[in-house]
C-alpha cells in the first residue's frame, strides 16, 4: 500500500500558518508528500525547503487571484497537488495548512487504510474534527463548526476538490466513505489578534469582492475573538508538533463556557444533537456506507 500526502500553502509566515507542523504530523504514514507552494510575499518557499525529508516534493504554483467567488482558488490549488500524485499511490492523505493530525491516530489511520484498501466502494475516509478558537484552551461547541470531513481519498483522478476545498466530490456527488476513529485539530482560529485580523481582510477576498470586504470586515487593528456563540474548554492533549507554538503564545483569551449567544432555533437544534447525536440539516461532502 502506497500513501501520498498533499497540501497547499501561500504566505504561511505572514498569516502564521503551522504548515510545517501540518506536514510533519502526517509524514510518518506517507510514502511521499506533495506540497503546492503558491508564489508568496514572504519566505514560505524557503520554509518548506527547510524540511529535511526525501519524501517531500515541492510543486511551485501561481494562484489565480481573479477567482474571487466561493473560495474556488483553494480548490484549484488542491487539485494541482492531486494531479501531481503518482498513479501507483493507493490513498491520498490531504491536510490543510492550519490542520494538525494527532499522533495518537497514526497507527489507527494506517490500519484503516489497509482495512478498506480493497473495498472499492469506499472512496474516502472521514475524520473527526476539533476546532480551536481564540486560544489553545477552547474548542467550538456549536453547529457553526463542521464535525467531520473527508481527509483521505482513494487515488481516483475523477475525485476533485469541492467549492472552497473543505472536502471532495466525485462528479459533484458526495463520496461514499467510512468514518474512522481519529481526530484532526484545526487551529485556523488561533492566531495573534493582529494577524487574525489581517487574515480576515485578505482571505475574504477569495470569497467576495472589494465592496463586500469593505462593508463586512471591520477596519480595526486586532480581531475581536469575543464575537463567538459557544465554546467549551479543551480537556485533551495537543499534537506534540504543536507544543512550541503553544508555549510561545503571547496573547490572552478567556471565555465563559456558560455564556450562550445562540438563537432559539440554533439552541433547539443544538439540544437535539446533544440528546440524539444527530445533526439535523448537516452539510456533508460524504455519504457514510455500511
Amino acid at each position: 500500500m502506497k500513501v501520498t500526502g498533499i497540501s497547499f500553502i501561500r504566505n504561511a509566515i505572514t498569516y502564521d500558518y503551522p504548515i510545517v507542523e501540518a506536514i510533519t504530523s502526517i509524514l510518518p504514514v506517507c510514502d511521499r508528500f506533495i506540497v503546492a507552494v503558491g508564489q508568496s510575499d514572504d519566505a514560505t518557499a524557503e520554509l518548506i525547503q527547510s524540511l529535511v525529508s526525501d519524501k517531500i516534493t515541492i510543486l511551485p504554483t501561481v494562484w489565480d487571484d481573479t477567482l474571487r467567488k466561493g473560495g474556488k482558488v483553494l480548490a484549484v490549488e488542491t487539485n494541482k497537488a492531486l494531479d501531481a500524485v503518482d498513479d501507483n499511490s493507493d490513498w491520498i492523505f490531504y491536510i490543510q495548512g492550519d490542520e494538525i493530525f494527532h499522533e495518537d491516530g497514526l497507527q489507527t489511520v494506517r490500519k484503516e487504510m489497509k482495512k478498506y484498501l480493497h473495498e472499492k466502494k469506499v472512496l474516502g475516509l472521514v475524520v473527526n474534527y476539533l476546532h480551536f478558537y481564540g486560544s489553545y484552551d477552547y474548542v467550538g461547541d456549536s453547529r457553526s463548526w463542521y464535525r467531520r470531513e473527508v481527509r483521505i481519498i482513494r487515488n481516483d483522478k475523477r475525485i476533485r476538490s469541492y467549492r472552497d476545498a473543505q472536502g471532495f466530490r466525485l462528479d459533484g456527488k458526495p463520496l461514499p466513505a467510512k468514518l474512522i476513529p481519529v481526530y484532526m485539530h484545526h487551529y485556523g482560529w488561533v492566531k495573534p489578534p493582529e494577524i487574525q485580523q489581517a487574515k480576515q481582510e485578505t482571505f475574504n477576498k477569495l470569497w467576495h469582492d472589494d465592496n463586500w470586504v469593505r462593508t463586512n470586515i471591520p477596519d480595526v487593528d486586532e480581531f475581536d475573538y469575543g464575537e463567538i456563540d459557544r465554546l467549551k474548554r479543551f480537556k485533551g492533549t495537543h499534537p506534540k508538533v504543536m507544543q512550541p507554538r503553544i508555549e510561545a503564545i503571547n496573547w490572552h483569551f478567556t471565555f465563559d463556557p456558560t455564556r450562550k449567544k445562540m438563537s432559539f432555533r440554533k439552541s433547539l437544534l443544538h439540544a437535539v444533537e446533544r440528546l440524539t447525536g444527530v445533526r439535523l440539516g448537516e452539510f456533508k461532502n460524504y455519504r457514510l456506507v455500511r
